[in-house]
């Protein structure tokens, strides 16, 4: 979900070149499941899926996420073929907003697809700046997925490469999450590459759940102690509804764990 069109990945089960996964149709419905006043969720009760080998396509629940550079998205052709959920890019550092994401954040909903919005964290600027920035640009919906706040190191921003040491790069995010949170009555979650993981995160952050990019092996064997919720598999989907490539993203854990999560991450 970055600034530039690098880090694409996961969206819905099936493979390259075809629909999504069939029992897809099942997950549809989940998309007006009522709100739940809980805003935190005991994660004993979800299956986490950690024994998989590299088969992401064994993952019943499938979503994508998408930005600006995948262009006019048919939110209906997509959840027609079996898209679960999406989230979508909306703000980067304190003053971008993506061209986009208002057309994207009214589609999904009008399909009936559970979407939320995603920050791309901006080495820069404070947290707290740029949460007040997505707060601004991105609406308070009860219907919406957690907020997520992306963190990469961005080598050829052409205005930003520096990488904050751990403990400022700990506390500027969670400057973020605390604001965001605050703001949206629900905890956001954390979307980590394995570089920035392995370099600053391995430990951080207990309370929050967490999205990963694998796209050659299974998130279990390239991160260190850290279990996910989402699983972002490939940078090169295929799915109908979205020209050209987009992310494919898996849920760790069964239909009936996903209908849980969503009930426990409405805002109160």
């Amino acid at each position: 979900m970055p600034q530039l069109k690098r880090r694409p990945a996961p969206a819905p089960v099936a493979p390259r070149g075809g629909g999504l996964v069939a029992a897809a149709a099942s997950l549809l419905a989940l998309a007006l499941l009522p709100a739940c006043t809980s805003t935190t969720l005991d994660t004993a009760g979800l299956g986490i899926a950690k024994t998989y080998a590299y088969q992401p396509e064994r993952y019943p629940v499938h979503g994508i996420d998408v930005s600006k550079f995948q262009g006019d998205v048919n939110w209906a052709a997509a959840r027609h073929a079996g898209v679960a959920f999406a989230w979508l890019k909306a703000t980067e550092g304190g003053d971008r907003v993506d061209d986009n994401f208002a057309s994207n954040w009214r589609g999904a909903a009008a399909a009936g697809i559970p979407r939320g919005a995603y920050h791309f964290f901006y080495h820069c600027r404070s947290g707290k700046e740029q949460a007040e920035w997505f707060i601004r640009n991105v609406p308070k919906d009860p219907t919406a997925l957690p907020p997520v706040l992306d963190v990469e190191w961005t080598p050829d921003s052409p205005t930003c490469t520096r990488r904050m040491p751990r403990k400022e790069l700990i506390a500027e995010m969670k400057a973020f999450l605390d604001t965001v949170e605050g703001y949206y009555g629900v905890r956001p979650i954390i979307y980590a590459p394995i570089d920035v993981h392995r370099d600053r995160l391995v430990g951080a952050f207990p309370k929050h759940e967490f999205w990963l990019r694998a796209v050659k092996d299974h998130p279990n064997n390239v991160y260190e102690d850290r279990d996910f919720r989402f699983w972002q598999w490939t940078a090169t989907g295929a799915v109908p509804g979205v020209a050209g490539d987009v992310d494919r993203n898996a849920f760790a854990g069964s239909t009936a764990d996903w209908q849980r999560w969503l009930k426990a991450h409405r805002p109160g």
